[in-house]
C-alpha cells in the first residue's frame, strides 16, 4: 500500500510540474518580451526527465555490484525495509545528464550554463568526498570534519570569485542587483552580493543533504525549486532557466528509483550538487527572494538542525551526557516517531512545496518587470524599430488590450496624415505644371 503511495507520489510531483511549465511556455511571449522556441521549458525538463529514468536502470546494479550501499546511521530509525543496504551515490549519473541536456538545449551561446554547470560539478565533488568518507566509516579512514568543511569553504569562495568575473547576459548592465516585489523596486547591495551567493551555495548544500532521509523527499523538493527558480529568471536569463529546468526534469526521472522503497539513494555528491544549482540560478539573476521561498522546506530543516544544537549542549550540562546523548536529527524523523508514515511525510512536503513553487515563481515574475522596464533595446538597421516596438509591448501590458487598439488605430491614422504630407509635394509640383506657373521643388 506504501509502495503504491510513493508511485501516487510521483505521479502527482511530475503532472505539477508538466503543467505548471507548459503553462508558462504558452505565455512566455508576454513574460520575456522577446521570441523564444516552443516548449522552451518544457522540452529540457521532459528530455532530461526520461534519460535520468532509463540511466538509472543501468546505473542502480552497477552500484550494487560495487558494493556502493547507503546504511543508516546508529541514532537513525529502522524498519525492516531498510535491513537490506541500498545503491548510494545515484547523483552520479542524473547530474551529469541534467548539465548535458541544459547544454545541448541553449545551443550556440551556453556561456552561463557553462559556469553554471562548472559550480554544480565543484559542489558535487565536495559530496562526493563526503560519500567516499562514509564508505570507509568502519575503517577508521574517514576523512576529519575540519578538511571536509575547509573544502565546502574553498568552493564557496571560488564561487563567488566566478561570479564577480564572469559576464552573463542579462536586460541590465550592472551588477550586483537584486530584484524585489513591487513597489519596492531594486537593491544594488554590492560586494555583499558576493557574500550571500556564497553562504546561499553553502547552506544550500547542507539543507538537502539533511532533507535526504526518506525516499523521494529531498529528490522531489529540489525538483520543485529548481522549476520554480526557472519559472522566476526566465525574463532575467534565459539561459539559467533551461538549465533549472533541466536538472528539475533530471531529480523527476530519478525519483523513479528513489521514491518509496527506493532502490537507490542520491548520496551527498547528488545532494550538494543540486544545492550549487540552486544557489547558481539564484546568485546569476538575482532571484534570491524566489529562492527562499522555494527552498522553505530545506532551510525549515536547516534552522531546526542549528537550533537543536544549543538545546542539546544544555541538556547535555544540566543533565548528564548518559540521559541526555548530543543527537541531532532533522524533523522528519520525529515525525515518525509521532507514527506519520514515511509516504505521506513525503506527500505532505511535496503539497507544501508545489504552493511555495508556485508562489515563487510569481514572485519573481513580478519583480523582474521593473528590469525590463529600465531595459533599452539596442537599434538595428531599422533604426528605432525594436524600441518602438518595445513601448507597444509595454503599454499593452500595463494598460490593456483595449487601450493597445486604440493606439493601433492612432497610429495607423498618424502614417496617413504622413504619408498624405509627403505626397503634398508632388501635388504642388503637378498643379503647377498644369497652370503654367512657375515650378517649385521641395
Amino acid at each position: 500500500m506504501r509502495t503504491q503511495q510513493g508511485l501516487m507520489n510521483n505521479t502527482g510531483l511530475i503532472a505539477f510540474i508538466a503543467m505548471l511549465l507548459l503553462f508558462v511556455d504558452w505565455c512566455s511571449w508576454r513574460i520575456v518580451r522577446l521570441p523564444l522556441d516552443s516548449f522552451y521549458l518544457t522540452r529540457p525538463f521532459l528530455i532530461s526527465a526520461v534519460l535520468s529514468a532509463l540511466a538509472g536502470f543501468l546505473f542502480a546494479p552497477v552500484a550494487d555490484n560495487m558494493k556502493i550501499h547507503h546504511f543508516r546511521r546508529r541514532g537513525k530509525l529502522m524498519s525492516p525495509s531498510y535491513r537490506k543496504p541500498t545503491p548510494a551515490m545515484g547523483g552520479l549519473f542524473f547530474v551529469p545528464i541534467g548539465i548535458f541536456v541544459a547544454r545541448r538545449q541553449v545551443g550556440s551561446n551556453p556561456n552561463g550554463v557553462n559556469g553554471a554547470a562548472i559550480i554544480t560539478l565543484i559542489f558535487g565533488m565536495v559530496g562526493l568526498l563526503e560519500d567516499i568518507s562514509n564508505l570507509f566509516m568502519d575503517y577508521n579512514c574517514k576523512i576529519p570534519q575540519w578538511i571536509r568543511f575547509f573544502v565546502q569553504i574553498v568552493a564557496g569562495i571560488y564561487f563567488s570569485v566566478w561570479l564577480s568575473s564572469t559576464n552573463i547576459s542579462t536586460p541590465y548592465s550592472t551588477k550586483f542587483l537584486v530584484p524585489l516585489p513591487p513597489p519596492l523596486g531594486l537593491a544594488f547591495i554590492g560586494n555583499f552580493y558576493l557574500v550571500l551567493a556564497a553562504v546561499c551555495s553553502l547552506s544550500m548544500g547542507t539543507g538537502v543533504t539533511l532533507v535526504d532521509g526518506l525516499d523521494g523527499l529531498a529528490g522531489g523538493v529540489a525538483a520543485l525549486a529548481l522549476a520554480g527558480l526557472s519559472i522566476a529568471s526566465l525574463p532575467i536569463c534565459s539561459e539559467m532557466s533551461v538549465f533549472g529546468a533541466s536538472m528539475s526534469g533530471a531529480c523527476t526521472g530519478f525519483l523513479f528509483h528513489n521514491r518509496y522503497r527506493a532502490s537507490i539513494v542520491m548520496g551527498c555528491v547528488g545532494s550538494f550538487a543540486l544545492g550549487g544549482a540552486i544557489a547558481t540560478i539564484a546568485a546569476c539573476s538575482g532571484m534570491f527572494i524566489p529562492m527562499l521561498i522555494a527552498c522553505s522546506v530545506f532551510l525549515v530543516e536547516l534552522f531546526l538542525v542549528i537550533f537543536q544544537v544549543p538545546f542539546r549542549m544544555a541538556m547535555k550540562h544540566f543533565h548528564g551526557t548518559n540521559r541526555y546523548p548530543l543527537r541531532i536529527l532533522p524533523s522528519h524523523y520525529f515525525l515518525r516517531l509521532w507514527g506519520i508514515k514515511e509516504p505521506y511525510i513525503v506527500a505532505g512536503a511535496y503539497i507544501i512545496s508545489c504552493f511555495l513553487t508556485a508562489f515563487a515563481g510569481y514572485l519573481g515574475l513580478v519583480s523582474a518587470q521593473l528590469l525590463l522596464d529600465l531595459h533599452i533595446p539596442k537599434s538595428d538597421k531599422n533604426g528605432n524599430a525594436i524600441e518602438q516596438v518595445a513601448q507597444i509591448v509595454r503599454f499593452e501590458q500595463r494598460c490593456g488590450r483595449d487601450a493597445l487598439k486604440e493606439t493601433e488605430i492612432e497610429i495607423d491614422r498618424v502614417k496617413k496624415l504622413s504619408l498624405q504630407a509627403s505626397q503634398l509635394p508632388a501635388r504642388l509640383k503637378k498643379n503647377s505644371s498644369s497652370d503654367g506657373g512657375t515650378v517649385v521643388t521641395v
